[in-house]
């Protein structure tokens, strides 16, 4: 939307006082993430209200979720664009600006396939960004309202993918996050096979890239062409979030993963036995509805045996509308609040065990920004940590700078994160391949 609105003219502004109009995109996931959406709504209205801005523009997500809801709980709202109404941001923004009073609410369905996303206006750093490269989910886990919101699957275009990923590389892009709601089903739609193993070789050919981290699998299309293709590549991390939500096949079943623990397992071993130095990042969901004491042990166990690098745990969050909102046996919140607490206790001394473990090793470091008030000190990454979900790096040097790759040997540790020393001054263009080593912390 950011680059449609440049494409016609329109400027971005640092703070909303004082523009002309606000677009708010919103999430509608979970209620933690409504409430927080609600929360931008709000401050923007009281905004408009004194005069420091001419309109509100909520999209995305709760906008799609809600739809006219929003505005009778919001009537000062301007204008509502859902999801699939993003291309006409530009003629919502012409009409607000306009003083026009018509179509007030702009919602689309589906396409059919999933809409390119070229000539975008990145707010992320310039040294990494992120790729999209399809839409929708038809998995249908009874605790998710995506498929609500985003309809089916439907895999972007080849051609699309592989010219936003030339774009984002000329760009200067230099971390590719490889991002989907169902990445290992990309290409089922078109081609009835997954089809990411061809698409991550055909973007490993893109100049200027050296890391492409892999985002959002889910345990089933995890084959062997894609863990060769992982293997074998020198620019893709061995670093894979895949979120598993529990061990339990009761559980599994009630939230309609179709994996079974047995078959979890067999994954995790295959792997780890293929891919050298592998990172693996999950979620897990604590209180599902029949979750009994039996159950969460299980999944402790679980978690205790398998000692992801990474790891985040969400209590479940009742969504109105989804499947899982029907079952019985709900938990009080202060049971799913003290099951997280506890699993991410266990998982904790997984994380810190493996922070010590990584003094001594050699490990490239992605610098994404000095630390504020620390003359010399930049915050970065290994290979094992994604922007803003995992635990950083901390380099004291007057030779780096955002964006460089620097060979670091890691010196010490606090909690989830790294303290490291420079071994070269910087390393401003693509090294010869990322050290497979390393690891992050999960929050």
């Amino acid at each position: 939307m950011l680059g449609l609105l440049r494409l016609d003219g329109y400027q971005l502004v640092r703070e909303p006082d004082g523009a002309d109009f606000v677009v708010i995109n919103t999430c509608g996931f979970i209620d933690a993430a409504r409430q927080e959406s609600m929360g931008a709504i709000h401050e923007m209205l009281q905004l408009k209200r004194a005069g420091r801005t001419r309109g509100v523009i909520v999209s995305g997500c709760l906008a799609e979720r809600q739809k006219e809801l929003l505005l009778e709980e919001c009537p000062e709202i301007d204008h509502l664009v859902g999801v699939f109404g993003r291309e006409e941001i530009t003629k919502v923004a012409d009409r607000l600006v306009g003083h026009l009073q018509e179509q007030r609410t702009v919602f689309r369905p589906a396409p059919i396939r999933a809409l390119a996303d070229h000539d975008r206006l990145r707010i992320t750093p310039p040294h990494f960004a992120y790729l999209k490269i399809s839409e929708g989910c038809d998995r249908l886990c009874t605790f998710c309202a995506i498929p609500q919101m985003r309809g089916k699957h439907a895999t972007k275009a080849m051609e699309d993918v592989l010219r936003e990923a030339e774009q984002l590389a000329a760009d200067g892009v230099r971390e590719l996050n490889i991002v989907a709601q169902d990445t290992t089903y990309y290409g089922m739609d078109v081609y009835g096979e997954p089809r990411l193993a061809e698409l991550l070789r055909q973007v490993e050919r893109v100049e200027g890239f050296d890391w492409i981290r892999l985002h959002y699998f889910y345990p089933m299309y995890v084959t062997d062409e894609l863990i060769d293709t992982i293997a074998a590549s020198r620019k893709i991390v061995p670093y894979i979030d895949m979120p598993l939500q529990h061990a339990n096949d009761l559980m599994l079943r009630r939230m309609s993963r179709r994996v079974t623990r047995r078959e979890t397992e067999d994954l995790l071993a295959k792997l780890r036995s293929r891919i050298p130095d592998l990172v693996l990042r999950t979620t897990f969901i604590t209180g599902f509805p029949g979750e009994t004491d039996e159950h969460f042990q299980e999944l402790v166990d679980f978690v205790a045996t398998h000692r992801f690098e990474r790891m985040g745990v969400f209590t479940y969050s009742y969504e109105p509308g989804t499947p899982s909102a029907k079952l019985t046996d709900h938990l009080p919140e202060e049971v799913k609040q003290q099951r997280r607490a506890q699993l991410m206790e266990v998982q904790q001394e997984n994380a810190f065990a493996w922070s010590e473990r990584q003094i001594g090793r050699r490990l490239d470091v992605l610098i994404d920004r000095p630390l504020e008030g620390e003359p010399d000190v930049w915050i970065g990454r290994t290979y094992a940590d994604a922007p803003d979900v995992d635990g950083v790096v901390y380099v004291t040097s007057e030779e780096v700078s955002e964006g460089d790759l620097v060979p670091c040997e890691i010196v010490a540790f606090q909690g989830y994160d790294l303290a490291a020393a420079p071994l070269l001054a910087r390393q401003p263009t693509a090294p010869q391949r990322h050290k497979r080593t390393g690891k992050r912390r999960r929050r």
